[in-house]
Formats: C-alpha cells, structure tokens, sequence
C-alpha cells in the first residue's frame, strides 16, 4: 500500500494541527512496516520530525498555491492509494480522500475567527466532505456537530480519539521549576494555560477571574502564565492585563517548543483551560500525564477528554471559574487527588491506538476503491451488450 499525508503543518507552529499528524506519523512507523507513506511538507527543516523510512516532498507553504496546484500535482506524480488532509483537500484531486476535522467552531462561532478565514473553511471544508470517502474526527461532539451540519449519515465520519505525546510525562517539579526561572525569570509558583491567544481559548475570562481570585484570595503568591502563540486577537488579550490591577503577574511566553512546554506543565501549581469551544483538547492530556490538577471548562468535548478527573466550571461564569482554581490552590489534598485522577485518565489515550485506528480506515478506503476498480469492467460489459 502506499498512502499520502498532507503534512504541511509540521514546523510551523501550527500547534493542534502539528501535533496531530507528527504523532500519526511515529504512529504509522512504529505499527505498519510494509505500507509505502510519503508526506508533503512546506516548512524549512519539517523532515526532521517526520520518520526516517518515510519519503517526503516539498509543497509550497503559500495555501492557494499547495492546494490549486501542488499537491494534485505531486499526487498524479505519486500515484498513491489516498491523501490524508486536515480540513482541506487539494482542488482536483486525483486520489481518495481521508479528511481530519477536528472540529466546526468556523460554523458554529464565526465570530472566534477573522471574517475571511471563516469564509474560507466555510467553502474549503465543505467541498472537501462532498468528496471525501472517510471523513474522521476527535470526538462524539465533534461527530455530532459534522453530521449535524453537513447532513451527512453518521456511518461517514468516525471517531477516532487524539492524545498527548509520550514526551509528556513526570520529570522532576524541582528541575523544572529551576529551568523556568533560570530562562523566562517567573520566580513566583504559577497558574498555568496553554493555547494561542484567540477568543475562542477565554483568555479575557481567565484574566478577569485571576483578577477576582487575588482580589478574595490576597494571601495567594501566584502569576498567572499564558503558553501560545499570537494572533490577531493577542492586542485584546494584552491590553486586558495591562488594565489589571495584578499586571506584573500576568506572563505571556508566545510559542515555547516541546520540550520548554514539558518544563512549564511540569513546573506549574495547577492547569486551567478555560476554553468555550474544543474538537478535543489536548492540553488537557498534557498537563495530567505531567502529574498536574487540571480546571477546565465543561463544553463542548471536553468533558469527553477530562472525564472524571478535573474540576469542571462554566467557561461564561466566572465565579465557578475562580471557585475552581481557588479550591485547587487551597486545598492540598484535593489536588494532589485531582493529579493522581488525571494520571490515571491520560493512561487511557494513546497515540498508538490512534495511529492504528487511522490506519484501519486507509486500509477500508484502499479495499473500497479496489472492489470499484474490480467492479467496473464487468458493469461496462454489461451496458454495452
């Protein structure tokens, strides 16, 4: 067999959408070593987090140019059995398509997204489900939500579940509290949250309730301390704490690689994921398979990935929201419950699981179009005679 992923979101910080298919692929290295996989890449130096029996191929970093001609064109090229996409295939495509998406905020809250990217994925992703032979996804919210939306039968989208990397794990509070103050100088303990600053994560919420915390809690030594990249909505976010009153304890680091990410999981006192809208929610997984008590919101699929192993609060109210982080950073025993829970919950999500699900559906849709092929012959037989 050979398959084909649309791999350009490696080394570009895509954050979700990179770490989704990096680990599908040491996934797909680790369980199939007969299948052919060639990746499509866009970013300067991205072979070097993609296995090494993998063939990969430089596509333009430039969107219009990868999808309206690129890609199809590597694809007519390659000749493989399918293309893996997130959210978008290439225009004409010349092979099956397995579509990734993980989630439909563009849909249901366009108001998260500037107007001409919502626009986009309106169309984009649409016309990449018409087309598609398996369409996957992260969640029962998720695979709701689609089917919901795109009138589809539920039998078309599957779910198959996303984890954190293996390089999330328990390594000394102790080290990594060091190392974060030795190289971003946080000298204080700290609430922690990781995601791009974007409406849809809450960073305004979680401002405003570590304001109301300090303001009832004032004996309290926490910064409160935001890992993720900019965007257009980072102006908002940081003007909001410089109106605070605790501005000096209010952090922003922009994108951190993995391995300063596993340090600030490690180092924190709790996690708290505000967010009001999640396909998923990896971070969740992170911060638990890192010994942390997570806070996070009870929407969408989070409850899904969180089970019953964090403190759930409305992302809209933002007492619950203050009560949960209060009840955490106060209450020693119940953290250290709420950090055993989450250990536990992480060791139920596995990348190799995932990988092999994913795998499954390429082998459906390589067996699909065989049966097709085989198919077709004898229907011409017949409508000639």
């Amino acid at each position: 067999m050979r398959f084909s992923i649309d791999a350009h979101a490696i080394g570009r910080h895509l954050t979700g959408n990179e770490a989704y298919v990096r680990n599908l692929l040491n996934g797909f290295a680790k369980l199939d070593k007969f299948s052919e996989f060639i990746t499509y890449l866009s970013a300067e130096g991205a072979s070097q987090w993609v296995p090494a029996q993998f063939t990969h191929r430089s596509v333009s970093n430039n969107p219009f140019v990868r999808l309206g001609y690129d890609l199809s064109a590597k694809l007519r090229q390659d000749r493989p059995d399918l293309i893996h996409v997130q959210y978008t295939a290439p225009i004409a495509c010349p092979v099956p398509v397995v579509v990734s998406i993980h989630d439909i905020s563009y849909l249901e809250h366009p108001e998260f997204f500037t107007k001409s990217r919502s626009m986009q994925l309106r169309y984009t992703v649409q016309r990449t489900i018409k087309s598609a032979a398996r369409i996957l996804t992260l969640s029962e919210f998720s695979r709701r939500a689609i089917v919901r939306a795109y009138g589809l039968q539920e039998d078309k989208v599957i779910v198959v579940p996303a984890a954190m990397s293996a390089s999330f794990r328990q390594v000394s509070r102790e080290n990594a509290i060091a190392h974060i103050k030795q190289k971003y100088g946080f000298q204080r303990p700290f609430v922690l949250t990781v995601g791009d600053l974007q409406p849809r994560k809450n960073p305004l919420g979680l401002i405003h309730a570590f304001d109301q915390l300090l303001n009832s809690q004032p004996d309290l030594p926490h910064d409160l301390v935001f890992v993720g990249n900019d965007t257009w909505f980072s102006p908002r976010v940081r003007q909001a704490a410089e109106k605070s009153r605790f501005s000096g304890r209010i952090h922003f680091t922009g994108y951190v690689d993995e391995n300063d990410l596993l340090q600030f999981y490690n180092a924190c006192e709790i996690f708290v994921f505000p967010t009001f809208y999640e396909g998923f929610g990896i971070p969740i997984l992170e911060a638990m398979a890192c010994g942390r008590a997570v806070a996070c919101a009870n929407v969408t699929a989070i409850p899904e990935v969180a089970d019953a192993s964090a403190l759930l609060f409305n992302p809209h109210n933002t007492d619950e929201m203050v009560r949960a982080m209060r009840d955490l950073l106060v209450d020693r025993e119940l953290r250290e419950r709420m950090e055993r829970l989450g250990l536990n919950n992480a060791g139920h999500f596995s990348w190799e699981r995932t990988a092999q699900k994913t795998l499954e559906v390429y082998y459906e849709v390589e067996a699909d179009m065989r049966k097709q092929k085989a198919s077709a012959p004898a229907a011409q037989h017949v409508s000639k005679s």
